[in-house]
């Protein structure tokens, strides 16, 4: 009897972080960061680039994202590699209070889906990282949130008038809807390219 017990609790065992999924996540991270990084360097060439950030990332991202959600069927892996990142922007000087809200917000809500696909299916964690992509929205949301005050920033610290001038412009209404909605889609975009670069790894995985 007492040996049926324990057999029935290894099940939960197996949902817990042990030191190689916390390898894993850091290594995906960190892939997941290159390329988020790189997208937001685009963001000096022009200021659309910057305000679609967030799209262009859920594009080009969802390879790693998508291959330790394969790797890493447990929960809490979505929020470390979220927390990850919120400390590289913060030791780099790039972090806000906004972005630390969506970051957040976009992890456990994340997690909250993945636990709902018990962290198997493709679906379930195309759309957790749909909903990820969230997070980095906190980057371009100033310009809407506090755009006065956020122009008047970015003027001092030495950007040109015509980059500011059309940072403004941008900073419409149907922009925004179009930068949450191009996030959302574009997130989901690139878990399918990861599924057909990757597609072995998947069906080996269960994410099919």
């Amino acid at each position: 009897m007492a040996t049926h017990a324990v057999a029935q609790t290894r099940p939960s065992d197996g949902r817990v972080l042990k030191g190689r999924d916390l390898i894993t996540i850091g290594i995906f991270t960190a892939i997941y960061f290159v390329i988020q990084f790189a997208t937001m360097l685009l963001g000096g060439l022009h200021p659309a680039l910057w305000v679609f950030m967030p799209v262009i990332d859920g594009l080009l991202a969802g390879v790693p994202f998508m291959l330790m959600c394969a790797k890493v069927q447990k929960p809490g892996a979505v929020v470390i590699m979220g927390l990850i990142v919120a400390l590289i922007y913060f030791v780099t000087g790039m972090f806000t209070p906004l972005i630390l809200g969506m970051m957040a917000g976009a992890c456990v809500l994340a997690e909250a889906v993945r636990a709902l696909a018990r962290w198997k299916g493709f679906a379930g964690n195309a759309l957790a990282y749909a909903v990820f992509g969230f997070g980095m929205c906190g980057s371009p949301l100033p310009i809407w949130v506090f755009h006065d005050s956020f122009m008047a920033q970015i003027s001092a610290q030495g950007m040109s008038a015509e980059y500011c001038a059309t940072l403004d412009a941008l900073a419409s209404a149907p922009v925004l809807v179009a930068m949450l909605a191009g996030t959302f889609v574009a997130g989901l975009a690139g878990a399918a390219i990861a599924r057909v670069l990757f597609k072995k790894h998947f069906e080996k995985a269960g994410l099919v």
